[in-house]
């Protein structure tokens, strides 16, 4: 049985550093979760480091203002690490392999242009790509996966290697579900697709996540908690590091949990590779 907590305080002393997903537990893309952010500061000046790990499909300095609009304090974190982040380095690294221009179809909102900063690239139709950067969908408010299939189709035929800066299925944006890029991602790989991911549950970002810790820290970090809203991103990345996880119920899952209870959580976790530590409504010290 999966236990249900009170307040972060209650396994803090557990922990020496903190990997907290930010979008449904720090806000919900329209307003700031207050009590979140002081659990952040609390197990800071108490216990150790707060690193914020973020599917978000843009560069940190974007993350950063994202919780400044919407009313998150910055002294509640010591750093942010985005798959959009690691998703440009990524395409970095092929432009390095290239030696030359890289043509590169971005598909996704011109809001997450920025995550191409400074690269050497030639943005291009997707005929004329040699590399897709999916960042999620144009219009998340009425597209859906299925609105791809004829783009999906193009690509296969080009055998287009897709790079997912984002693997969420879904966000909340207030009380709505969005869809993201990883459904995106999922629905081309099930044409046969190639996609790399880029950001949580793989690997990458929390190798990252884990080193930045020990840095700010000065030591080596032993005993991390991941914190967040998705069964199959937050819990599951962290289950595959051997990292414990919180899971907080008031995210993404909210809407088919319910009132957060014991047979709720283990209906939700059935999957082995998800399976937290412990759970708790809303993150609060």
């Amino acid at each position: 049985m999966i236990p249900i907590l009170n307040g972060l305080s209650e396994i803090a002393a557990d922990h020496d550093a903190l990997l907290c997903d930010i979008w449904g537990v720090l806000h919900n893309g329209r307003e700031a979760f207050l009590p979140a952010a002081d659990a952040l500061r609390r197990f800071r000046a108490e216990r150790g480091p707060v690193i914020l790990l973020t599917n978000a499909p843009r560069p940190v300095v974007d993350v950063e203002s994202m919780l400044q609009r919407v009313g998150v304090p910055l002294d509640c974190y010591d750093a942010i690490l985005s798959s959009g982040a690691l998703a440009h380095d990524g395409v970095g690294d092929r432009v390095s392999a290239a030696g030359r221009t890289l043509k590169l179809y971005h598909l996704g909102p011109d809001r997450d242009g920025g995550v191409l900063g400074g690269l050497d690239i030639e943005r291009v139709d997707v005929g004329a790509a040699e590399i897709v950067l999916c960042t999620g969908l144009y219009d998340d408010d009425t597209e859906t996966a299925d609105s791809y299939v004829g783009l999906f189709q193009d690509m296969r035929a080009r055998n287009l290697t897709m790079l997912c800066a984002n693997p969420d299925i879904v966000v909340q944006r207030g009380d709505k579900l969005i869809w993201c890029a990883g459904a995106l991602a999922e629905a081309y790989e099930k044409i046969g697709g190639r996609v790399i991911y880029y950001g949580k549950p793989h690997r990458p970002i929390y190798e990252a996540s884990l080193k930045l810790a020990a840095k700010i820290s000065g030591k080596g970090i032993r005993r991390p908690l991941a914190v967040g809203d998705g069964a199959d991103t937050d819990i599951k990345g962290a289950n595959r590091m051997g990292i414990d996880a919180l899971f907080v119920a008031q995210g993404v899952h909210a809407a088919h949990l319910g009132e957060l209870t014991a047979e709720g959580l283990a209906q939700l976790f059935l999957v082995p590779e998800a399976h937290p530590k412990a759970a708790i409504a809303a993150l609060v010290w």
